[in-house]
């Protein structure tokens, strides 16, 4: 079934003058390699416009990055090259002169340092060296129809620009991978390179890997996208530029953890195609189904080829038939609309074009399986599923009947080690997200449990601790006010309920359920005694909150507001207040959810029983835990 949203009044993709579907090929998305084509031809052709008169930069409009906009406009070229570059390279050159020359025209003057519109030199931790791999990239991808066409002077200009980043320091993360890229690919044309470079970077994401296929972007605990759409997108297209020279165990090493990874990075989307909505540069979009064209493209993937099919083609479908890109052909610096709260300070106008690798899969030939075999059935399409995803500190779990796809989190806030601090990032520090919606940004009291001190003033989440990940059941624990407060998270069905452990009796308490958004109207608002719902009119999408314990008889409430989520103009949360020292909820996200005869208990034996709405009875575990032990703080 497909999974609800609103649709806007009007048909969003009527300027993409897409091919006739193809129900038999493709039953569920109807969507085949002619879409694709179309969506890149459109994504290209909307880019022209803004241009500068020498084709070497494309400036957009919108707010520029911190960088500035002349590094902006060396973005646009080189994430709009990388998807020219699978365009030309899919067809094998046969997508017309005219795109060719608009990208070679583009190097030459934006390698010339005498030209007006030359590009910014590759200096430490600076944003060229992130715009330099998708320049190397595309590069390799369509060297025998630009590359190997350009003149002597135009080649010696690259390689010297390309060259700046031999020596010089890159951010210690996915950037690390930048330079493996752009020095592979000097490497590839033997220009000045160094090996020990690249083998340094391929070795710290080795340091980097938490098992299960899970890389954290960096030291701490940042798992989000970046896991997808870099860390294991890279070292799959380093090996193709590499060839020979990649040493066979680290080709081998790097395929096994991304076939493990598409094992569950399946479950990350919603029978609409929606991806879940967490984790930063949400603004690349389909970007999330990247990994899943790599796997196939090296052979390092457990899904059979109509599903990666499925799962790719829906989610472009989803964000096409939602509005994007927009009517002038542009992605739009948002989710669906335009919206800054997915946005971070390197988020410039043409930065969203790094969905640009959503399109990986048209390297993969017309005739091979992924594009030929029938679509099959996405996990979410057929089962629900529970998935308890130890290294992130994640559970999954999804619903058939609806199609969404829920995440419970004990694991990733995205802070970096201690002792350094910083502030909470609605994308990482909810207790859970999903495929339906999105966090209210700035931080609202969705999918959170607060402390209210005197004054009224919620305490955020700060460093996450996990406790444990198994079965159905996660466990994390965090300081508020300087108190402890530990979570655990019991799932079933579309249901997750919360045990929360608070200090003393007399700590007020405030507990958040989903943030419901429409761009149409309000979603519906309503509450009783130790419970409340929203719910959006158009489809039914209803977000509950009931306390089951310890909230007492205290009226719940619900709390609107405009302009603050990704998924709708209007936007209501749920939320429950009330006091310790254990307090259960159970929350629900789906259409025609039941919440009575839910229930919980506390055993002789001191654990926290669940009864959910149908039946089914489930431990949450303790009911307290000891202190903690000496040394343990936030």
């Amino acid at each position: 079934m497909t999974a609800p949203h609103v649709s806007p009044p009007d048909d969003p993709t009527h300027h993409l003058d897409l091919p006739p579907t193809d129900p038999l090929r493709s039953p569920l998305t109807g969507w085949t390699r002619a879409h694709w084509e179309a969506v890149a031809d459109r994504l290209l052709d909307g880019l022209l416009p803004y241009a500068t008169p020498g084709l070497a930069q494309y400036r957009l409009p919108g707010p520029p990055s911190h960088s500035g906009a002349w590094s902006d406009g060396l973005e646009g070229f080189a994430r709009s090259f990388l998807l020219a570059a699978f365009r030309i390279a899919g067809s094998a050159g046969r997508v017309g002169p005219a795109l060719v020359e608009r990208y070679a025209a583009g190097l030459a003057a934006g390698t010339d340092p005498h030209h007006p519109e030359h590009w910014p030199p590759i200096t430490d931790r600076a944003q060229p060296m992130v715009e330099a791999a998708s320049v190397a990239l595309a590069l390799h991808e369509t060297r025998p129809w630009l590359w190997d066409r350009l003149d002597d002077g135009v080649r010696g200009r690259v390689v010297e620009w390309l060259g700046g980043f031999v020596g010089a320091t890159a951010n210690d993360s996915n950037w690390r991978l930048f330079q493996v890229i752009t020095e592979e690919f000097l490497a590839s044309v033997g220009a000045p390179h160094s090996r020990a470079e690249i083998e340094a970077g391929l070795a710290r994401l080795d340091d980097w890997y938490r098992g299960g296929g899970w890389y954290t972007d960096g030291d701490g605990k940042k798992f989000d996208y970046y896991n997808a759409w870099a860390l294991h997108l890279y070292p799959v297209l380093w090996a193709r530029i590499a060839g020979p020279r990649a040493d066979p165990a680290t080709v081998a090493r790097h395929r096994d953890r991304l076939r493990e990874f598409l094992g569950v990075h399946q479950y990350f989307f919603g029978s609409d195609g929606a991806p879940v909505h967490q984790g930063r540069s949400l603004t690349y979009r389909f970007a999330a189904a990247a990994p899943l064209w790599a796997g196939a493209l090296s052979d390092a993937t457990p899904l059979p080829p109509g599903r990666t099919r499925r799962l790719a083609s829906g989610t472009l479908k989803h964000f096409t038939e939602r509005g994007v890109p927009d009517e002038r052909g542009l992605l739009t610096l948002g989710w669906y609309r335009p919206f800054e709260g997915v946005l971070q300070r390197y988020s410039g106008p043409a930065s969203p074009y790094w969905a640009s690798k959503a399109f990986l899969g048209l390297l993969l030939p017309a005739d091979h399986p992924v594009w030929t075999a029938p679509e099959e059935p996405g996990p979410v399409d057929t089962t629900d599923t529970v998935l308890a995803l130890p290294a992130p500190g994640w559970l999954l779990h999804s619903t058939a009947s609806d199609g969404i796809v829920r995440l419970v989190n004990h694991g990733t806030d995205r802070l970096p080690p201690p002792p350094a601090t910083d502030a909470d990032s609605p994308h990482y520090a909810k207790l859970a997200y999903s495929t339906a919606t999105a966090p209210e940004t700035p931080l609202g009291p969705d999918n959170h449990l607060a402390l209210l001190a005197p004054d009224g003033t919620p305490s955020p989440r700060g460093r996450i601790h996990p406790l444990r990940c198994e079965g159905r059941t996660a466990a994390s624990w965090h300081r508020a006010h300087g108190h402890r407060v530990e979570t655990v998270s019991v799932v079933h069905g579309p249901w997750e309920a919360r045990v929360h452990h608070v200090p003393g009796s007399n700590v007020r308490a405030r507990e958040g359920g989903w943030a419901i958004a429409d761009d149409a109207e309000p979603p519906v608002a309503e509450s009783g005694p130790g419970w409340a719902r929203v719910r959006r009119a158009a489809d039914g999408l209803t977000s509950t909150v009931v306390g089951l314990y310890g909230w007492g008889e205290g009226m719940g409430r619900v709390v609107a507001a405009e302009d603050t989520n990704a998924c709708g103009r209007h936007s209501a949360t749920p939320v429950l207040e009330g006091t310790g020292p254990l307090l259960v909820t159970l929350v629900a996200l789906g259409t025609d959810v039941r919440v009575t005869g839910a229930g919980a208990t506390l055993t002789a034996a001191g654990a926290v029983e669940i009864r959910f709405p149908d039946g089914t009875r489930l431990s949450a575990g303790p009911a307290s835990r000891p202190d903690p032990a000496p040394g343990e703080r936030s």
